[in-house]
């Protein structure tokens, strides 16, 4: 699973996107119940626009948005049937999350040590997700997403991480020239982009030499 990842800034989703971000704070490095910016289609499925949203799904049945804090991230194989997100798949409510890179814990020195997974030439990325809104007891309405994973065992990379024994996850990167297709895509088509041969350009490396905590708020 991804507790943690670092967005894209307004400049380089403004370069990648041709998309202004709104005017609100985001954080250099997201955890659940965080804010940042997504891509997605607007109301009219028309066009792209980028927005500010929680890091951790709040269906619309949720009484708080506490459930976010287990919601950041859907598996690919059952985000059709589980409760919290099957609406927003089954409308199509699909995102693209800009990042900078993503991290990871790896087990290899014998402790969990934070590592950052990014593209070797340090370029921006998106990772596709699902968005929901819902809305507040006071009536306000609060957009969200969840991060798509899908299984990565025996991956050179992605299979470095988490504990040993445990099943290796990957988010889902997308290529840059699939953006839009992976926006428009309808339920069925929205599976063939479950692979990990966008990885093919990323490596990974320590973050910082103290243990890996992650934090949810």
């Amino acid at each position: 699973m991804c507790t943690h990842f670092r967005p894209s800034s307004a400049a380089q989703i403004l370069d990648r996107f041709g998309l202004a971000v709104p005017a609100q704070h985001f954080k250099t490095d997201v955890y659940p119940g965080y804010l940042a910016p997504i891509v997605r289609l607007d109301g009219d499925r028309s066009r792209q626009e980028c927005v500010g949203a929680n890091f951790g799904l709040i269906p619309p049945w949720a009484r708080d948005n506490t459930i976010g804090r287990k919601t950041y991230n859907a598996r690919s194989e059952t985000v059709a049937e589980k409760p919290s997100y099957r609406a927003a798949w089954k409308r199509r409510q699909f995102c693209l999350v800009p990042m900078q890179g993503f991290f990871e814990p790896n087990y290899e020195s014998g402790r969990a040590v934070s590592w950052c997974i990014a593209r070797r030439d340090q370029a921006d990325f998106a990772v596709a997700g699902i968005w929901e809104r819902w809305v507040q007891s006071g009536g306000e309405p609060v957009l969200s997403f969840s991060l798509l994973t899908i299984n990565a065992d025996g991956h050179p990379l992605m299979g470095r991480f988490h504990k040993p024994g445990d099943e290796k996850r990957s988010l889902v990167v997308v290529s840059p020239d699939q953006y839009e297709a992976w926006l428009e895509s309808d339920t069925e088509v929205a599976r063939s982009f479950f692979g990990l041969d966008a990885l093919k350009d990323f490596d990974g490396a320590p973050a910082s030499s103290g243990p890996y905590t992650p934090s949810l708020i």
